[in-house]
Parts: C-alpha cells; structure tokens; sequence
C-alpha cells in the first residue's frame, strides 16, 4: 500500500478499492439539487471512469436528492463485481435545497432502505455517516443504528463524515470505522494528525473538495508548482493528497469526460522532493 500511483490500492474493511475513485455528487443540478442539464453526458461519465480502472464511487441519495442514484443504477446497472459503492446518510434536502440534519432512527434507517432501492442493491457497500452541523444526536446512537442495520446484512462497512477524532472515537465504539471523509486538501490541513493516526490504524482517509478554501496567496503558489512541472493545477493538488499518505483516497468529481481523464491522468504525476516541500509550505 506505499505505491502512490492511481493504480495502487486499499482497503475498506475487506474491500480492496484503487485509491483513485470517483465523486458522483456533481451528476445532480445546480448546487447538487435537481436534475443535470445533460443525463446522458452523466451516463456517458460513469461509464468512462468504469473504463479508466475506477472501482469506487461516493455518492448520496441526498444529493439531488435521489437522481445520483438513480443516474448511477441507470448508466451502471446490473453492477460489476470489482465496482463498490460508498454512500452518505444523516442528512436531507429541503424544497429549496437547503441541506438539513436527519439523523433520527427512523431516518436513518429510511435512508439506508432508500439508497438501496434507488441504486438496486441488496446490500451497501460502506455507509458513511454524516455528521451535520448543528446536529444535537449523539454519535454514538446513531451509528449503532447504522450497525444494527450492518448485522442485518444491508450494510457491508460502516464510516463517517464530517467527523473529529472524538465523535470519530465515540463511533468506534460500537462497530469498526473502514473510512473517514473530512474536509482536507493543501490548504487545509486540520486533520493531519487524525490522517496519520487512521493511517496507523488501516483506516482509510477520503478528502473532498481537493481545491476548496484556497486563499489568492495560496492559489498562486500551487498554480507556480503546476506551471514549473507543466501540468494543471488539479492534477498537482491530487498528486500531492495521494503522496501525503498511503491511506488517502480519492474522489474527485465531474460532470465532463474529458475532466474526468484529465484527472486520472493527472493523479499519476509524480512530485519530487523539492515539489513535495513547496507544497507543504501551503497550508502550513
């Protein structure tokens, strides 16, 4: 597991995944509400990355909510074996797209039977929990919600989103955590201990929003980076994310084909030394 290209590997739970996957949260409208102004290129995008060797896809029944879904089940279905699918529960959409907390049981468990039904799965992959803002539930009852549904079979692995090293510890409690899926990129670099502590533990890392919060300051030194070695700024900042740790995997999402090999190709940049410092430098 120390080879970085997107071809090297890791596991989730008992799932060996590549750790190039693919975020499907941009296959939804505007603000990932609504339909996309093109089904078809949506389609025509999951099965690209099918073909360029991608194996896992993040996804939501609240992204849409529900068309994700239902555009994964209609482009992919009946699945490949090799394919697992990670999904999100513990939040809900409003009319206007607001993004809310539901993280009762009940709604919980509503999720989960819904993201089944809306991908055509018998049992899911990795569940993420997602910890909302504002949320007063506690952790730990709702993950053992999660794990009841685990031993009843429509759950593979349990992970969690959003999460701190508490509420992350708390959850560990009750059943085993495959998977983290926090804010982190090289700007933001609040949870380098918790990456080096999964990491230690055979627990895998998932960053979203790989280029997200970036002041002009720190724009402007990833874009020197990525001009000195010819190649998109993207492409650097995803290269350095699966160098940081061998337990980082990736998800970067798109609606676009050529967006989506530009990724793939561009992750496989090897940064040396003195690019890996500079790029350090960032966030720090």
């Amino acid at each position: 597991m120390t080879d970085t290209t997107t071809h090297s590997t890791y596991t989730l739970g008992d799932l060996t995944v590549r750790r190039m996957g693919y975020g499907a949260m941009q296959l939804a409208g505007p603000h990932v509400f609504g339909p996309p102004a093109d089904r078809d290129a949506a389609i025509a995008v999951l099965r690209e990355a099918l073909d360029l060797g991608i194996d896992h896809i993040d996804t939501s029944d609240f992204y849409g909510p529900y068309v994700t879904n239902q555009i994964i089940k209609e482009a992919l279905h009946p699945y490949p074996e090799s394919l697992h699918i990670v999904t999100k529960v513990g939040a809900r959409r409003d009319a206007e797209g607001a993004w809310l907390p539901a993280s009762s049981a009940d709604e919980l468990r509503a999720a989960v039977h819904s993201n089944l039904d809306n991908l055509g799965l018998e049992t899911l992959d990795v569940v993420n929990l997602r910890v909302m803002d504002g949320d007063a539930g506690d952790v730990a009852e709702r993950y053992a919600v999660l794990a009841e549904l685990q031993q009843q079979g429509l759950i593979r692995h349990l992970g969690i989103s959003e999460a701190s090293a508490e509420q992350l510890a708390a959850a560990q409690e009750v059943a085993p955590v495959v998977g983290v899926q926090n804010l982190y990129n090289l700007a933001n670099r609040g949870d380098d201990d918790l990456i080096d502590s999964l990491a230690a533990q055979g627990i895998a890392y998932v960053p979203y929003f790989p280029l997200g919060g970036f002041t002009p300051l720190q724009s402007g030194a990833l874009d020197a980076v990525a001009d000195r070695l010819g190649a998109g700024r993207m492409a650097v900042a995803l290269a350095w994310l699966l160098q940081r740790s061998p337990n980082i995997l990736l998800i970067p999402g798109t609606s676009s084909v050529e967006h989506l090999r530009d990724n793939v190709a561009g992750a496989a940049l090897e940064l040396g030394p003195d690019d890996l410092a500079e790029l350090d430098a960032i966030g720090r």
